[in-house]
């Protein structure tokens, strides 16, 4: 049995929210040498295109590729890849995806308008983007889920071409990715990962289209190039490590709450996993259970430098606390293992998902629940949400007057703008004025 020590914290210690600001203090994408080898990467790509990228293709992911030819994928390869799978897989990323399609379907904005008394018309034109780009991650952390979570939300959006990149170093091609791109309607795929495919997708090389937005998740220099070429394309966000936040009544098997800290503690050694109860006995027996279990883990080191480093256990008066706590937290999953999560649900103010009853692991969310994966971190779901339809849609504002609304709201316009000193607003405006 292994020992590992979880921070212990109480709300009710004098210092407590000072010992929480530094359990949540989190430095971001700031590496300045890593700064300068991507901008060095965006610089070439921007102005060499494909030869720049195959170059850092082969240097980086160990290929010998001559040409953009030789990686990229086909609809074929797609499409036998999905064919070729075990049928449990395949039956498996099947459900995955209807759920994920259905649940997303409800998420489409449509366009809308009125007419005021005077003839009026106001209104929104719900777009969708032309083209998207979807990093994967490739070689030892390959997932398929993100695939799904990233590409279903632009197809149901109606975006027209869909321009996937993953990286396969050493040549490793991970067929699960290439068979989920088939059933979530990938237009064209890359084995391109890396700053590289980030400056691809949003400069344009003579191969790889340019895209309006990039979508997914990746390394430090992939995190990096995306906030690099914001501006020039729109980012879904800047992802920081996994988090998982487990409210507890103390009424939940312990081995349950355990596992479900060590879904996201496996992800890597900065992610985050805490768990908040009003019971101190059941603090107790989740740290034995942590200890119980560790060692049956196949990720063990890593859930380890999780657990040490970035873990906490949280003593709170009652559930009403855990809620305030929470709400302070922000976390990117929320496990409600209550008895009764509806009634503490309206307390709740941010969380990027919140995984209700005690039956409902976050891991279910991650692949196959419906709705996305891809949430906001380190806090930012204070005012971001789940990737979504409406990540891929643009709004334009419609507005038609008819001769008697211009009339009467250029009056309006024409004493705003003189307010303004913009005097040729208010002309433009006055013209309109009837007599």
């Amino acid at each position: 049995m292994a020992n590992v020590n979880v921070q212990r914290l109480d709300s009710q210690q004098a210092d407590f929210s000072e010992q929480l600001d530094k359990l949540l203090a989190w430095e971001s994408v700031s590496n300045k040498e890593i700064n300068r080898t991507v901008d060095e990467i965006l610089e070439r790509v921007k102005v060499e295109g494909d030869q720049a990228v195959v170059e850092f293709t082969n240097r980086f992911d160990r290929l010998n590729a001559s040409s953009m030819a030789e990686l990229e994928f086909s609809q074929k390869d797609m499409q036998e890849a999905l064919e070729n799978l075990p049928e449990d897989q395949r039956h498996a990323l099947t459900v995955a995806a209807q759920r994920v399609r259905d649940y997303h379907e409800r998420q489409k904005g449509e366009s809308w308008q009125y007419q005021e008394a005077d003839g009026t018309l106001l209104g929104q034109k719900v777009t969708p983007m032309d083209r998207a780009g979807l990093y994967v991650p490739g070689g030892k952390a390959s997932y398929p889920s993100s695939v799904l979570m990233n590409a279903i939300p632009a197809h149901v959006a109606g975006v027209e071409e869909l321009i996937m990149v993953v990286p396969t170093p050493d040549g490793e091609v991970n067929q699960l990715v290439l068979a989920a791109a088939a059933l979530a309607g990938v237009s064209r795929a890359f084995a391109v990962g890396g700053a590289q495919a980030v400056a691809a997708l949003a400069y344009g090389t003579e191969t790889i289209p340019k895209v309006d937005k990039i979508v997914g998740p990746g390394n430090i220099f992939v995190a990096t190039a995306k906030r690099a070429v914001y501006g020039t394309v729109g980012i879904d966000m800047i992802a920081g490590p996994s988090e998982i936040l487990v409210i507890c009544d103390g009424n939940t098997d312990p081995d349950w709450i355990a596992m479900d800290l060590f879904s996201q503690a496996e992800h890597d050694e900065d992610a985050q996993p805490i768990l908040i109860s009003p019971d101190a006995a059941f603090l107790d027996k989740v740290s034995a259970s942590i200890d119980k279990l560790l060692p049956t883990m196949e990720r063990e080191a890593i859930i380890s430098r999780s657990l040490i480093d970035r873990a906490a256990l949280i003593k709170v008066a009652d559930l009403d606390e855990a809620a305030l706590v929470n709400n302070r937290i922000a976390p990117e999953h929320l496990e409600l293992s209550v008895e009764d999560p509806q009634a503490l649900l309206p307390q709740i103010k941010h969380a990027g998902a919140i995984f209700m009853g005690r039956y409902t692991a976050e891991a279910l969310g991650d692949y196959c629940a419906g709705p996305n994966h891809v949430l906001p971190t380190s806090g930012t779901a204070r005012f971001s949400s789940p990737l979504g339809v409406y990540d891929f849609q643009k709004r334009s504002s419609l507005i038609m007057f008819s001769e008697d609304g211009a009339s009467e709201m250029g009056k309006v316009a024409s004493v705003l703008a003189r307010g303004e000193s913009l005097t040729a607003h208010a002309r433009s405006a006055e013209y309109r004025i009837k007599d």
